[in-house]
Parts: C-alpha cells; structure tokens; sequence
C-alpha cells in the first residue's frame, strides 16, 4: 500500500505532499489564485506516468540487455469539462543502437506500466474522515 499525505495551510494553495522522508509541492497557477511554488496536480498526475513510464521501460531494457541509453518521456493532460472526458498523450524518444522491432516492444510494454494499467481501468476513490 502507498500512502501519501497532503497538508495545506491558510496560503493559497501550496500543498506540501509527504511520503516517509520524501516531500514534494503542489500548487496552482497564478491564473487559478495560486503562486505557482510547485506542480500542479495535472501536472503530478502527468508526472506519476511519465516516471513510471521511463522505469518501466528501463527494467525492461536492462533486463533483455537492449542498448537503450536514454529515453525521454513527455506526457500531456487536457480535459473536456463539457463532456466530461479526459485525454491524455504521451510521446516516447529512445536513444540508444536500438532496432525498430526493440522500439515496437518498448512502446507495447510502456502500455504495462503500473500507472497506465491504473488510468486505464475503473478506479474507485473512498473518502473517510480522518
């Protein structure tokens, strides 16, 4: 089980986010009443695929012991609010003595990424008072 922790105070809206020793902040645009002192969520929602992303395909790689020797990641968020519906793209660039049929496998096991598998099925958010 992951657990993370997010605590804001009387200051719009910069949150810090914990998890054990590691902390990180979010907050909003300037455009949204924010001071933009960290990510926003959009942009840690982009964050938490690109980054499994990029470890997923680095096990992979390592493992069939490919020449991959960077791989850049760009993922990017829009939502429909009048519809109701989210897209999401990512663009995948490998660097590396790799062949077309390896790159074909990488961007096939990218779709196995935990995260993606997350954002690609149901997901059931329960809200309890602490």
């Amino acid at each position: 089980m992951v657990k993370v922790n997010a605590t804001i105070n009387a200051l719009h809206y910069k949150t810090e986010i914990t998890s054990g020793s590691n902390k990180i902040i979010s907050d909003e645009t300037i455009m949204h009443g924010g001071n933009a002192e960290g990510f926003t969520p959009e942009e840690l929602l982009c964050a938490s695929l690109a980054s499994c992303t990029t470890i997923t395909l680095r096990m992979y790689a390592d493992r069939k012991e490919w020449p991959l020797e960077k791989l850049d990641v760009e993922v990017t968020f829009e939502r429909d609010e009048e519809k109701s519906i989210s897209f999401i793209n990512r663009k995948i660039h490998f660097s590396g003595d790799l062949s077309i049929e390896q790159k074909q496998r990488l961007l096939v096991i990218a779709d196995k990424c935990p995260i993606h598998k997350t954002l690609s099925n149901p997901i059931t958010i329960t809200t309890f008072e602490l």
